[in-house]
């Protein structure tokens, strides 16, 4: 249906479930011929959505509600729009091949004094993007090699983590742990326009996106290599660029293991001579996208032996090593007949991530001394819910005890300071509240402080193969959904009771929808 002549909704009328339906319905056949191989099929019908009014109302909501960066404003400087505008900005959007230049925005890197470029397209570039993501996404889910992870639908860093560790489990390998340098920032053009191979229209859009310049504090810079970080499609054009870098690998050392997370990866091999060989094969094959290795960030390891000065390696976040034990302790071999390893492999939150987690909660808690308990308590949460969440799945419950222990010594400190009169007793009963057994950070009658070691542990259950959103089974994806690190479990619950589905629409709930719980009285 085309209303860009005559507008026959509000926004807020749009029906979602219908809407949402006929994109699915497109994208499964896109990711389907994909599969088979079928160019033309995937080219004709990428077209049709792309032209379709569903698809562009879907476009408009991702960048305009959905998004959690949709405040951010480009050069036009547009942070939000009014549903009028979107319903406008949806009856008129296509694809024109032209792209305003993005703005860049400098954010500090976690953990670290340096900053990193964000480049931020205006409101109806970031609409283009979308409907082009819409189209192109299917067709290359079908592709992907099983072992990318990052920024694809359904996947995640755990499924990273959860696959090292199933190679690693009943054998100790040496790694390549490396790093791409700025791959955002030197993709060449030329090489990634090749190898998307797509039809003239939606070829001109995305050289016109990565082409587009960037304005830096108000000096326009030209764009030669790279596609922006905070382009709404620059994420699976960096997946493209390095897609069959596995391939590359495994056609030559076929044993050889890779592991990506976007621009992160890890090789796994028990032969130091395999790694070595493999660490030169990438860096041969990313010279073909005008990429390279980062040695600061590269170096090879083992995971149960000292290399190099080393034993073990940091990925994602997580600490990933195995320990010499005895035989009550050690992990077995499968089969009919376990043998003893001799050694247990543990993945455990990075000694980085937990200093910044601390510093994270030390500085709120300074920042708020003059704040009541009940606001300190709603910032720290935050905090701890996240992070909590996503080390859930590992070893992580001595590292949640510290880090509890930690923050009380904190904020006793804390407490001390706004009552520096009165006695440590009186402060523990005026701040604390006794509850099942232990002293809980909470005024009275309101939310307590959550605890790290609130959060249980749960191991995570890597994504099938090749599986994706894409393919209809969902079934399979409902259930995934509802044991996605990060959810409460008052969430989980009720994914379970609905069995996946959203109780007002009917529809599966989907790898990027936000779930929110509607309280009915």
């Amino acid at each position: 249906m085309n209303t860009a002549s005559k507008p026959m909704y509000r926004w807020q009328d749009l029906s979602w479930r219908k809407i949402e339906r006929a994109v699915f319905k497109l994208q499964k056949r896109i990711y389907q011929a994909s599969q088979r191989g079928d160019t033309k099929a995937v080219h004709k019908l990428q077209r049709l959505l792309i032209s379709s009014w569903s698809a562009r109302c879907l476009a408009v909501r991702r960048v305009t509600q959905d998004n959690r960066g949709k405040n951010t404003a480009g050069v036009d400087g547009v942070k939000e729009l009014t549903p009028p505008e979107r319903l406008q900005l949806a009856q008129t959007l296509k694809l024109t091949g032209q792209a305003s230049p993005v703005r860049r925005v400098w954010i500090p890197k976690l953990g670290k004094a340096e900053k990193r470029p964000l480049g931020i397209p205006n409101m109806r570039d970031r609409a283009e993007q979308a409907l082009a993501k819409l189209a192109l996404e299917p067709e290359w889910e079908a592709r992907f090699e099983p072992n990318s992870y990052g920024f694809r639908p359904g996947r995640s860093a755990h499924d990273a983590i959860e696959a090292i560790f199933k190679n690693i489990r009943q054998q100790s390998k040496y790694v390549l742990d490396a790093d791409i340098a700025a791959c955002f920032d030197k993709i060449s053009h030329s090489a990634v326009l090749a190898k998307l191979h797509t039809f003239p229209l939606l070829r001109r859009a995305i050289r016109a996106w990565l082409k587009a310049g960037v304005l830096d504090e108000g000096k326009l810079f030209p764009t030669s290599t790279g596609s922006p970080q905070g382009g709404v499609i620059s994420p699976l054009i960096a997946n493209i660029a390095l897609h069959r870098l596995e391939t590359a690998v495994q056609e030559i050392h076929p044993n050889a293991k890779v592991i990506r997370y976007a621009d992160d990866l890890v090789v796994l091999h028990p032969e130091l001579t395999v790694i070595e060989a493999a660490k030169e094969t990438i860096a041969n094959w990313l010279g073909d996208m005008g990429l390279e290795l980062k040695p600061s960030k590269t170096r090879i390891t083992h995971t149960l032996y000292h290399h190099q000065g080393t034993v073990g390696f940091d990925f994602l976040g997580f600490h990933i090593r195995q320990y010499p034990v005895g035989k009550t302790h050690s992990g077995k071999t499968g089969g009919r007949k376990p043998r003893l390893l001799g050694y247990k492999t543990l993945i455990k939150p990075s000694k980085q991530a937990i200093q910044r987690q601390y510093q994270k909660l030390r500085a709120v808690i300074d920042a708020n001394l003059a704040n009541t308990q009940a606001q300190l308590i709603g910032q720290l949460n935050r905090i701890t819910r996240g992070w909590a969440s996503y080390y859930a799945t590992v070893v992580s419950k001595d590292v949640f005890d510290r880090l509890d222990h930690l923050t009380f010594i904190k904020l006793l400190r804390w407490a001390k300071r706004r009552h520096t009169t009165k006695s440590q007793k009186w402060i523990v009963r005026k701040y604390w509240r006794l509850e099942t057994g232990a002293w809980t950070f909470a005024p009275q009658d309101e939310r307590p402080l959550i605890r790290h070691r609130e959060t249980p542990i749960r191991r995570h259950i890597k994504v099938r193969g090749s599986k994706s959103p894409y393919d209809g089974d969902w079934v399979y994806w409902a259930t995934r959904r509802g044991r996605q690190p990060g959810l409460t479990n008052q969430v989980a619950t009720l994914l379970k009771r609905q069995k996946g589905q959203c109780a007002y629409c009917g529809l599966y709930f989907s790898t990027e929808d936000k779930l929110e719980v509607d309280h009915i009285r």
